[in-house]
């Protein structure tokens, strides 16, 4: 059996490394944030040292480890998002899996792959993400439309970019002020367009609902 000191040592560290996690997460406003990191890192590592030190030689540690491992899945699952053919989340439920799994390996004492593995974590959502932004760039295109605010505006678009089969990565919606007694809208949306795509008839389309009064694409106003 390990002393209290170990213990207390062990559920310290292991909520540190999963709240560096999470204060990431948190910085890039995901739904699962720092005390959901946290809360997973260090209650795989109490899970761990139950397994352990619990039940002395009744248990075979590997058993309630791998319950972690498994269970996780539905805590991943509920911070994963499916509108239409856009999934977000997947990153962030991948980093909690990985939580767990620092979790265990602190509450095994086994320190150097729990900070290791944090260290890699870290740098793969920090810099990698930034990496991608800057190698896939041109595979993105910004487009603005300026509406005027009704019930089921946002879905009448969504609906007319599905059907040229362009992907939603990313939108912004905020009030602005015009100067007139309409309540109207700006809609930022980071899209990825179909090669080859005739984008004159896509704004034809978004021209034709009930709203739309400006299309700005790429910095140009349609």
């Amino acid at each position: 059996m390990i002393s209290n000191w170990e213990i207390v040592i062990r559920l310290i560290l292991s909520s540190i490394i999963g709240g560096s996690i999470g204060i990431e997460r948190e910085i890039s406003k995901r739904p699962a944030g720092l005390r959901t990191h946290i809360l997973v890192s260090v209650g795989s590592t109490l899970i761990m040292l139950v397994s352990k030190y619990g039940f002395e030689n009744l248990a075979d540690p590997a058993r309630l480890a791998a319950q972690v491992v498994s269970g996780i899945g539905f805590l991943g699952a509920g911070t994963i998002l499916r509108t239409g053919d856009n999934v977000k989340g997947l990153t962030t439920a991948a980093s909690l899996w990985v939580c767990a799994g620092i979790g265990l390996a602190v509450g095994t004492g086994y320190y150097l792959g729990a900070i290791i593995t944090t260290a890699i974590v870290l740098i793969s959502l920090m810099s990698l993400g930034f990496l991608e932004d800057r190698v896939f760039i041109n595979n993105y295109k910004m487009i603005e439309i300026i509406c005027i605010e009704r019930p089921g505006l946002i879905g009448s678009i969504g609906t007319v970019l599905g059907d040229y089969y362009i992907t939603i990565k990313d939108i912004k919606i905020m009030n602005i002020d015009l100067g007139d007694e309409d309540d109207n809208l700006r809609i930022d949306l980071k899209i990825k367009v179909p090669t080859n795509l005739e984008m004159a008839s896509v704004f034809e389309t978004l021209y034709n609902i009930k709203g739309v009064t400006k299309i700005i694409y790429d910095g140009n106003q349609r």
